[in-house]
Order: structure tokens, then C-alpha cells, then sequence
């Protein structure tokens, strides 16, 4: 037998990890430390299965080559134990290989066994059968350590590590540079609720936890850092979702001396390189498309082109309706916009009152169906139309048209959730399928309907079209942003824009968003108009949602499968038992006094 050494593995405890070896290593003589994952006796024959973190290794225990000491101390330990052995690598015989196991062609017969870390029966089962459905996600989330130990989780938080040396190389060789900013900040707008921080030095002062590095990486630019990044941390108070968290990890740039397209093509091939990471091929460019046309089409600002289902204006069909309900919607300024979805008409009109429901969950006020049988158009509406106007709707047999008359703002959310559910019913969306797309030239501003107050779309950094602004100086409402957003699959991967790098375009925006004041502008941003007017190159960026695109390239359902220690939808952390009652003599060091709920 040989003894190797200069494994990479190797430390003081042990020569290998037990899941590498293979077939090539047989004769080696090895140390191996790692988990009980499953363990037979036979009566003087003891098997495990040792666990590390790349995978599963057969240890064999016979008293052909084991003392019976050894066997018995074997035959003792319990699942989930950690131990080191010492054994052989040998070549199973070929009727024992295990085709499930990358190491089912080999096994390590034994002849010592440590106990360095014994377990008590574990809370959650960690080795399942193939088919076995992991326990309910709360329970996991409490055990998360044992949780932790399965092969999927493992696998899923290694690719994370990958897929961030990945960014780090590939913005590195461009040029830029891995700058930290400020986890301790001051409270600034960011379109969520911030996490406060309590000065004790400083009574009735409070800090916040970064919505994003922003600001800061302005201010990079400012000082002549013209290419910028971050793995940062950032941390937002909202009610949780399967796609978001209350802290969570975006892929932070920033860059000076270019546009729109500079931005675009980098990003692009940082998508690229990370899908590659994770073995899947993406051509480039992406496709591009304006909010316009995405919403006018697709009803959302984040299309999922996998499929058609496409959103058209049937007003002209509709106008001389005598349908009081459309009548009114018109008069109104609304329109009647709908899909058709080929095939459904056989739908039951339970299906379809499902449908109903959902655009009225989105604010429609209903939805008009019509559908074309044996040659006619029949639906409740279908007598208030032309014959004419039956036949422009375009109807092939067995077509279902789902309509919705109103306003842009209520039947284009409405619109898009019943497009997608008929997406779903329909299985239109191909699982393997990537469609990207660049959604460009959003509004700058939304406007509300009854007070006319603006809100920015993006964030109140983000720098108009100097075109726009031009031609409709006091109409700021039709201003278009210099934004981006890159979406694959009805899903928002990260989003970007061109900034105002001028001092008093900056003051502007902040004037249009309603802190006019001058005084409130500085106590609020005056570090970043300060910043400003020392000087600002033309600069922009974009951030990308790290654990979702993790998340999507693990193949899994959940940013919690990806995050080793995530909240719950509760915001709370159960393995911890977070957060927590602090005690009355802390919070009073922090000038805190809790008040109970009403």
C-alpha cells in the first residue's frame, strides 16, 4: 500500500476528504474525517457512510484487516457522530459498485475509528431516501445546523461561493475595484422602510443599516474612484416574500467616463460568465425593449417572454358597445385591452370566473370574455358587438379573449397576472428556456392620479433624459429616466441607471420630490451634493440581486435555500431565536424606552 501526501485537503487530522477519492486512489493509505451519515452492523461486520462536503464515501469495518476493539467501537457510534478513520482505499467488487455515488467504485477498509465529535439523535433527519420529502421549512429553519448537512444545501452554498469569486474575477480583470462602504449610515430615502440603529453616544440619535451603498458609491466617483464594486450587504424593513429578505447580498457597481451601453455590456458579460459558472450557456446581447412597449404588451415592466399571450387594444371593437360598464370606462379615458389564448375556449366558465377573480384581485373591475365556437363569437358582451366588430377582434376556433376595460393602471397589472396564470394552466413557460431583456427608457417619475405628487420610479439619483427635459421643461411627469433593468423570465435579475452627477439637477429632482427646501435638502443629502459640487465625472452603475440569481441557478424555489442562515417570512430566525427582549438596563444605555402596543 502507498501513503500520498500534498493533498489540499490535508491538515494535521486528516490526509483527504473522503468524498474526492475515486478509483485512481486505490492503494492509498488515508485519514479521513467527516460524518456518520448512515451505519449498518451485521453482526462483526460494520459499514458506514462517512459525509463530507463532497459527498459520500462506503467505510467498511471487517476483522479481516480490524481488531475486534476497533469493530466494536464502530459499531457503537451513532448517526451524525463525527469521527476519524484510518484505512485503505480498495476497489469495491463490481457487483458492489454503487452507480449513485461518485465514489460507488471504492471503498476504505478500516482499521481505527475516533469519536471527535459524538451527536445525539438528531432533531431532523439529514440522510433521506431518494424520494423523501425534507421536513416542513420551519423545523429546518430551527435545526438549520443539521439542516445545513444536506447534500442540496451543500451543493446550493458552494456554487454560491463560486458564483462570487466568479464576479470578483471577472469585474477585477475589467479594472474595477472591491471597495467597502459603511454599515453604519445616515437614514436616507431608498423606497423601503430602513433599519435604525440607536447611538449610545449620542442620545436620540439613531444610524441606519444600507438599503444600498448608493450614496458612498457616488462619492467613489466623486474622489476619483472610477470603477467601482461591492459584494455588498444591504438591509431593508418589508414583509418578506420567497424572493426577498430583510438582509440580503447584491453585486454593487459604479463606473465614470461612460453611458448607458458601457454599463449594458458589462453587465452582460458578468450574467454570462456567472450562468457559465453553473454550466449554462447564454448568448449575447440581450434583447432590449421600452418600458413602453413592455407595458403596453406584457402589462409589467419585467416581461417573461417565454411565451406570447400578448396584450392588445380592442377599444376600436368595443367603442360603439352599448355595454354601459364599457361605455362609462371610456368616457373615462380607459381603454379595453386583453389577450387571446389560443385553445382555451373550451375552458369551464369556473375556470375562467378563476380568472376573473384574479384581475380583480390586481384592481380590475372585471374581465370580458368572449370566445369563438363553431364559427360565432359568444360571451355575455358578445350581443353588444358588430358583427363587424366580431370579426376584427381576430378570433381563430376555440380562442378565448380576456379582456379589461378601464385605465392603463388597472388593466395592465390586471392583465399581466391573468396572463401569467394562463401561462401556467397551459404549461407556455419552458422550464429550460432563458429569455433576457433589457427594459429601457423607464418614466422618471409616477404621478399620482389624484394629488399629482411624483415619486421617482427608480431612485431619486437616477438622472433624466437631458432630451426630455428640454423639450418639456415644466411637464417633469413626461420626463423618461437614463434607467435599465435586465430581466430574465418575468424576474428582475438587477437594475442600473446613469446619475445626476450635477449638483443642481440633483437639487431639482429632490425639489420635484417634494424636499424643496433647501435647508431640508442638505440635512438630508447635503454629503452628497457637497460631493457633487466638488467636481463629478459623468458616472452610473447597476446592482444585481446576488442570492436570487443564486437562487435560480441552484434550481431552487427559495432565496432560504441558498442564504445558510436566512429569516423566515415572519422575519424571524428560529436557530437563534431572533430577534429577541433586550434587557431594560441596555435600552436605557441607548436612551430607549419601549412603549407597549395599544
Amino acid at each position: 500500500m502507498t501513503e500520498t501526501t500534498g493533498s489540499p485537503d490535508a491538515t494535521s487530522m486528516r490526509s483527504h476528504l473522503g468524498g474526492v477519492l475515486r478509483r485512481a486512489d486505490v492503494g492509498v493509505r488515508v485519514t479521513l474525517g467527516g460524518w456518520v451519515h448512515r451505519s449498518r452492523d451485521l453482526g462483526g461486520l460494520v459499514f458506514f457512510l462517512l459525509r463530507d462536503r463532497e459527498g459520500l464515501l462506503q467505510v467498511a469495518f471487517n476483522p479481516d484487516w480490524a481488531t475486534a476493539d476497533v469493530i466494536a467501537r464502530a459499531a457503537a457510534v451513532g448517526v451524525e457522530s463525527v469521527v476519524v478513520i484510518e484505512g485503505t482505499v480498495f476497489e469495491r467488487p463490481r457487483d458492489q459498485y454503487n452507480p449513485e455515488m461518485a465514489t460507488g467504485e471504492i471503498e476504505v477498509r478500516a482499521t481505527a475509528v475516533r469519536i471527535v465529535g459524538p451527536a445525539v439523535t438528531p432533531a431532523i433527519p439529514v440522510a433521506a431516501g431518494k424520494d423523501a420529502q425534507p421536513p416542513a421549512e420551519e423545523l429546518r429553519l430551527r435545526h438549520r445546523v443539521l439542516d445545513l448537512r444536506r447534500a442540496e444545501l451543500q451543493s446550493a452554498l458552494m456554487l454560491r461561493h463560486r458564483l462570487l469569486q466568479v464576479s470578483r474575477r471577472y469585474l477585477s480583470a475589467l479594472g474595477y475595484l472591491e471597495l467597502e462602504t459603511p454599515i453604519l449610515t445616515k437614514p436616507t430615502p431608498e423606497g423601503a422602510r430602513d433599519f435604525l440603529v440607536p447611538s449610545r453616544a449620542h442620545a436620540g440619535e439613531f444610524y441606519a443599516l444600507p438599503q444600498s451603498p448608493q450614496i458612498y458609491k457616488q462619492l467613489f466617483m466623486c474622489a476619483g474612484f472610477d470603477r467601482y464594486f461591492q459584494l455588498a450587504r444591504c438591509f431593508r424593513d418589508e414583509d418578506l416574500r420567497a424572493d426577498r429578505q430583510l438582509e440580503f447580498t447584491q453585486i454593487d457597481i459604479e463606473a465614470s467616463f461612460i453611458g448607458r451601453e458601457d454599463i449594458i455590456t458589462m453587465a452582460e458579460g458578468l450574467v454570462q460568465a456567472l450562468w457559465a459558472e453553473a454550466g449554462i450557456t447564454i448568448q449575447l446581447p440581450f434583447q432590449r425593449m421600452s418600458y413602453g412597449h413592455a407595458m403596453e404588451r406584457f402589462g409589467c415592466d419585467r416581461p417573461d417572454l417565454r411565451y406570447g399571450l400578448v396584450i392588445s387594444d380592442y377599444t376600436n371593437m368595443f367603442s360603439t358597445s352599448e355595454s354601459a360598464i364599457i361605455q362609462s370606462a371610456l368616457a373615462a379615458g380607459g381603454r379595453v385591452r386583453g389577450i387571446v389564448v389560443p385553445g382555451a375556449g373550451v375552458w369551464s366558465r369556473k375556470q375562467v370566473d378563476e380568472l376573473e377573480a384574479i384581475a380583480k384581485g390586481a384592481g380590475a373591475g372585471g374581465l370580458i370574455r368572449l370566445r369563438s365556437v363553431g364559427g360565432a363569437v359568444e360571451g355575455p358582451l358578445a350581443k353588444f358587438l358588430s358583427a363587424e366588430s366580431q370579426g376584427a377582434l381576430g378570433l381563430a376556433e376555440g380562442d378565448l379573449l380576456l379582456a379589461v376595460a378601464g385605465a392603463d393602471r388597472l388593466s395592465s397589472p390586471a392583465l399581466d397576472r391573468v396572463r401569467q396564470e394562463c401561462a401556467a394552466r397551459l404549461n407556455l413557460a419552458g422550464a429550460n428556456e432563458r429569455r433576457f431583456v433589457w427594459v429601457l427608457d423607464f418614466p422618471m417619475f409616477d404621478q399620482d392620479p389624484d394629488t399629482g405628487a411624483l415619486a421617482a420610479v427608480h431612485h431619486p439619483f437616477t438622472a433624466p433624459h437631458a432630451d426630455d427635459m428640454a423639450a418639456h421643461p415644466d411637464a417633469p411627469e413626461r420626463w423618461r429616466a437614463l434607467a435599465y433593468d435586465c430581466v430574465l423570465n418575468g424576474m428582475e435579475l438587477g437594475g442600473g441607471s446613469m446619475r445626476s452627477s450635477d449638483a443642481a439637477v440633483q437639487s431639482r429632482m429632490f425639489a420635484l420630490l417634494g424636499i424643496g427646501d433647501e435647508s431640508e435638502q442638505e440635512r438630508r443629502f447635503g454629503f452628497l451634493l457637497e460631493g457633487l459640487r466638488a467636481g463629478a465625472p459623468p458616472h452610473g452603475g447597476i446592482a444585481f440581486g446576488f442570492d436570487r440569481m443564486a437562487m435560480l441557478l441552484a434550481g431552487a424555489t427559495s432565496l432560504r435555500d441558498v442564504i445558510a442562515f436566512p429569516k423566515t417570512t415572519a422575519a424571524r430566525a428560529l436557530y437563534e431565536g431572533a430577534p429577541s427582549v433586550v434587557p431594560v438596563q441596555d435600552l436605557e444605555e441607548l436612551h430607549i424606552r419601549t412603549v407597549p402596543r395599544a
